[in-house]
């Protein structure tokens, strides 16, 4: 299934979120827990060193040398290295007749840590992240005795000094996979698979198929769907594929593509949100005209006789989901609407007077604002055409600047609005967006920008 919309972290963005990461990943190996140790250390046929640690405190747990890379067709891999590590506690020790204590440094240097990630997706649509591999090495520990007796820690040192290591590198993956499960895979989960724009619709975000890593990104596919809240139907055509660039300068792309701008049509036309009405009080104060028989009477002379000086209403709607275009010179789109003129009699009721077609060429300018994709129409001058006529027939030419003037001074403002209004992207908790930018291509709309992450 070919996505309707599509993200792309670049290598800046995985670099970006790599960042935040460790930052975690360091707070949580910081806070290991290590329990007491003891043991025996046999020295030649003399007998054993008995020995106990206790108290283990890890100091602090550094990570300053990391990296990560997209594996095409596998996942993410992080690989740190020079990780150093600082742990302090108690030493007490028995052999033969001398027994001793006192307290320890241990200073653990050239930390190697190699960990895999797996990417997916849940049910829901939702993407998932997984260890699916970790190692640790320590290449060097050194511990420090405080005390007199030095020949006496030189018979066990060796023995703790193995151990430690062994129990550090097993530990360390423990943290490595419980942070992923805790922190990153709870994270992800933030990402909103529906997000309910008004009363009447919402976008379907979820995922068509588990993220993908290539050599330079990382390509999430998702359905980008509208869809109306009253009743949902199948859409009566498929996305096309989208070519997307190679643009690597910002940290997370969005191909928005014509399919989810044109369901979005679908879903308010089916939820009846297209249906508009032009009346006395919307006309503007300095527009030079009332809206009521005789302003049109110019045009239509027997409509003075059958309806004189009533106030006049019209209903505009669509006959069908008005469906747009995107090409390199930008957002296009012609819609037909049907505008129905009615006289308000006396009692209230409407008589209807006539049903006009108007043809008009729209283009539209879309930007990012707060995480929204928002927008606003320009209009050229609208065709207009005669369907029905209660009043019989008449030139519908001669009414071309009037109508003109009532659809865009009442109409397209309140479209504008609902487009400034705009529509949210598909982002993760805490992420804004900053330094944005808006390009065309084929058959969709590429937006561009930076991230920044706001901690809790």
């Amino acid at each position: 299934t070919n996505p309707g919309f599509v993200v792309r972290i670049t290598q800046a963005g995985l670099d970006y979120a790599h960042q935040q990461g460790i930052t975690i990943l360091e707070k949580e190996l910081s806070q290991l827990k290590l329990s007491d140790i003891s043991g025996d250390s046999r020295v030649g046929r003399v007998g054993k060193v008995h020995y106990e640690l206790s108290r283990l405190r890890l100091r602090d747990f550094h990570l300053p040398y990391s990296r990560i890379t997209p594996i095409s067709n596998v996942g993410l891999q992080v690989s740190i290295s020079n990780a150093f590590a600082e742990l302090d506690g108690d030493w007490r020790v028995k052999f033969l007749f001398v027994r001793d204590h006192g307290s320890f440094n241990l200073k653990v240097e050239n930390v190697y840590i190699k960990i895999s990630l797996r990417l997916g997706s849940d049910a829901s649509g939702k993407p998932t992240i997984s260890t699916s591999e970790c190692s640790a090495r320590i290449s060097k520990v050194r511990v420090l005795f405080s005390g007199r007796l030095g020949w006496l820690y030189n018979l066990f040192h060796r023995a703790i000094e193995s151990r430690l290591r062994k129990i550090l590198e097993e530990k360390v993956c423990v943290i490595v996979d419980k942070s992923v499960q805790n922190e990153l895979q709870k994270y992800v989960q933030t990402l909103p698979v529906t997000a309910r724009i008004d009363n009447k619709t919402g976008i379907d975000y979820s995922l068509v198929a588990p993220p993908r890593a290539t050599a330079q990104s990382l390509d999430a596919d998702l359905k980008g769907e509208f869809y109306s809240l009253a009743h949902r139907s199948t859409v009566p055509f498929s996305p096309l594929p989208l070519a997307f660039p190679s643009d690597h300068d910002r940290m997370v792309y969005f191909g928005a593509s014509s399919y989810f701008f044109n369901t979005a049509a679908i879903a308010y036309h089916e939820a009846g949100a297209l249906v508009f009405e032009i009346t006395e009080n919307m006309i503007p104060k300095d527009a030079g005209f009332s809206l009521d028989t005789s302003i049109f009477s110019a045009f239509i002379p027997q409509l003075e006789e059958m309806y004189p000086n009533m106030p006049m209403k019209f209903r505009l709607s669509t006959p069908t989901a008005p469906f747009l275009t995107i090409g390199p010179g930008g957002i296009s789109l012609k819609p037909t609407v049907d505008a129905q003129a009615y006289a308000i009699l006396p009692d209230g009721s409407l008589a209807p007077l006539f049903l006009l077609s108007l043809v008009r060429n729209v283009s539209a300018v879309i930007n990012v604002r707060s995480g929204h994709i928002v927008g606003s129409l320009d209009v050229g001058r609208i065709r207009l055409s005669l369907k029905d006529s209660a009043v019989g027939t008449f030139e519908v030419r001669m009414m071309q600047s009037l109508m003109n003037i009532l659809t865009s001074s009442t109409l397209l403002p309140r479209l504008n609005a609902r487009l400034d209004e705009g529509f949210p992207l598909p982002l993760l908790d805490r992420i804004q967006l900053s330094n944005t930018l808006v390009r065309f291509h084929q058959n969709f709309l590429l937006l561009g920008a930076d991230v920044h992450f706001q901690p809790r």
